[in-house]
């Protein structure tokens, strides 16, 4: 769900964006194991602008994966 919202975030700053889902996660509905985890994918000309939006979602704290 969280990045669900995400993505519309990012979209409505007219960032492309797709989700990419662990497929046994989708599968089930888990969401609480690394089978619920799900990968925010955007194009790399957006990532500096998408790691921003991602940082103020998170109340100012840098998103995983961040370090360039």
């Amino acid at each position: 769900m969280e990045a669900m919202i995400l993505k519309a975030r990012l979209e409505a700053e007219e960032i492309p964006v797709h989700l990419r889902y662990e497929p046994a996660g989708f599968l089930y509905g888990f969401s609480t194991t690394d089978l619920g985890r799900v990968e925010v994918l955007v194009p790399e000309v957006f990532a500096a602008a998408a790691r921003q939006i991602c940082a103020e979602a998170e109340g100012g704290a840098d998103p995983p994966g961040s370090a360039a």
